[in-house]
């Protein structure tokens, strides 16, 4: 079978995709909104052909804007009861069955927690799984900071206290105070450091009022050699994944499209993700006909807009209440080990991004927001 499904993502069945190119990057070097491009604008930069196969710049700019326009929705889950001719989601089922795939346990608010929140308020039944214990991207710190905590506790039960705490309070101690740059943690660090991330993860879904048996920790094997580099995904990481969508049988998926994760554990976990739904799709599951795939990007890059085929807008209190869940996973903060050369914290990668995102739509002249997250859908009928 084969598990690198995520490196053939092909995006021929978006409709006039490389027109949105050519035409964005027109109104990009002239500095105009859509509408207002002239027929001297395409003849003077070489888009002549245009002009000959829609008649107009009128025509080619209102068919551009139209199909942008197309692709902005506040129903990320469809909305029920309406025309979803030119929505981005099917109005029905109504609610769906989401299913969030997420590489590291604070990928799905960083991504997409502005439409995760529009998700569950909009009554869909949404499930979050965290594919990786994300026990690497733990420091130290953390671990003697949690463990001081465990150890004060412990001594408040008195005479009643725990002597296997007392115990592992020591161990881990002593094994952090002789640890070296480089070193491969002990398996009871690892521990809490996972258990550290499940802590602040279910946090964050408490406060985008996601129930806890809604919660799924899958801790794929590949990600638990203890280094950065990972070990090499296999059968055991995809069953994992294809039995949770067994279960659940989700009419949403979304997962990890940004493959600039650098140390390659997005592409991965999309890899799994992929391979997993392409067996229940190849065995027959009827429901993986009524199941769409939607690819979000993270804190290191975004689709370019050409690529967009759905794009959820946030207001200022929205993307506010988006850093809040961000700001839940306290151990990613200050202290986490891989911010690499961009200083900016995850909650300030995603915001500007979103930002970014909303500024582009509105510079070529559609509706301005002051956030935006946006998705590509995955289609198997090109692999």
């Amino acid at each position: 079978m084969d598990l690198d499904l995520s490196s053939k993502m092909d995006f021929t069945h978006i409709n006039d995709r490389d027109l949105r190119r050519e035409v964005i990057g027109l109104c990009e070097k002239t500095g105009k909104p859509l509408l207002k491009l002239l027929s001297s604008d395409y003849v003077n930069n070489g888009l002549e052909h245009l002009l000959k196969q829609y008649g107009s710049a009128g025509f080619v700019n209102i068919r551009v804007f139209n199909d942008l326009q197309h692709t902005i929705t506040g129903w990320p889950g469809g909305k029920p009861n309406a025309d979803d001719t030119y929505r981005p989601e099917r109005a029905h089922p109504f609610p769906k069955r989401v299913l969030v795939f997420s590489p590291h346990p604070d990928d799905d608010v960083i991504s997409m927690g502005g439409t995760i929140r529009r998700l569950v308020q909009q009554g869909h039944g949404v499930h979050i799984a965290y594919e990786t214990s994300g026990n690497i991207a733990v420091g130290d710190e953390e671990v003697t900071r949690f463990m001081h905590f465990v150890n004060g506790f412990n001594q408040l039960l008195g005479e009643n206290a725990d002597e296997n705490i007392k115990k592992k309070y020591k161990e881990i101690k002593q094994f952090l105070k002789y640890k070296r740059e480089g070193d491969v943690d002990s398996m009871d660090v690892r521990t809490v450091k996972k258990l550290i991330r499940r802590g602040e993860a279910r946090t964050a879904c408490t406060y985008n009022q996601i129930p806890n048996d809604h919660v799924h920790f899958l801790d794929l094997p590949f990600y638990e050699s203890g280094k950065i580099e990972k070990l090499p995904m296999t059968e055991e990481d995809v069953r994992i994944i294809r039995d949770l969508i067994h279960e659940i049988k989700p009419h949403q998926i979304y997962a990890a499209g940004d493959l600039a994760d650098p140390h390659g554990t997005h592409k991965k976990c999309t890899d799994a993700v992929l391979a997993a739904f392409n067996e229940e799709r190849l065995a027959g599951e009827k429901w993986t006909e009524s199941c769409r795939i939607w690819l979000y990007r993270g804190a290191w890059a975004e689709w370019d807009l050409w690529d967009i085929e759905m794009c959820v807008p946030m207001s200022p209190e929205e993307l506010l209440a988006k850093r809040d869940s961000i700001l839940k996973h306290q151990s990613q903060m200050e202290s986490a080990p891989f911010l690499g050369d961009d200083k900016r914290l995850f909650w300030q990668r995603a915001e500007d991004r979103n930002r970014d995102t909303a500024q582009r739509y509105d510079s070529l002249g559609l509706a301005c927001y002051e956030a935006m997250e946006a998705f590509v859908e995955y289609r198997f009928d090109k692999i």
